[in-house]
């Protein structure tokens, strides 16, 4: 599997993203397997609302969306990241945009693995499942 992060005219850069990078994966093989390629692309909150508008017909920002490109268990698709939503939210939230931007990565994955946030108790679920992965992170 190749896991990777693109910057679409960002100037931010994720410290230690390999150690970022073997948690997604960790993540995956937790919840799904064969594993194919996943791609991460950091873009602006304008970018983000073309494709949230393009592709999902939504008028509204928000800090990820992903795309599932994986043929029956295969996990392979891209996951768009809003750093604009995404240093809004960790301010609103007190926390690191390293934090954050982690925290959406785990979330956008936890989607193509299958769960979904549309309910308040699959909200909640997700919320649980990124908390234990950023803390898996910080105890490695």
């Amino acid at each position: 599997m190749k896991t990777r992060i693109f910057y679409d005219g960002i100037k931010y850069r994720l410290k230690n993203s390999r150690k970022v990078l073997k948690l997604i994966e960790k993540v995956i093989g937790e919840y799904r397997k064969p594993r194919g390629s996943l791609s991460f692309i950091l873009v602006s909150d304008e970018e983000l609302i073309k494709i949230n508008r393009e592709f999902l017909q939504h008028n509204y920002f928000t800090d990820v969306i992903a795309f599932d490109y994986g043929k029956s268990d295969l996990l392979d698709g891209e996951i768009y990241l809003s750093l604009d939503t995404i240093k809004l939210n960790a301010f609103n939230y007190n926390v690191s945009l390293r934090n954050e931007l982690i925290r959406v990565m785990i979330h956008g994955t936890l989607h193509l693995c299958g769960f979904k946030d549309s309910t308040k108790s699959e909200k909640g679920r997700m919320t649980r499942l990124e908390n234990k992965w950023i803390l898996k992170l910080k105890l490695n």
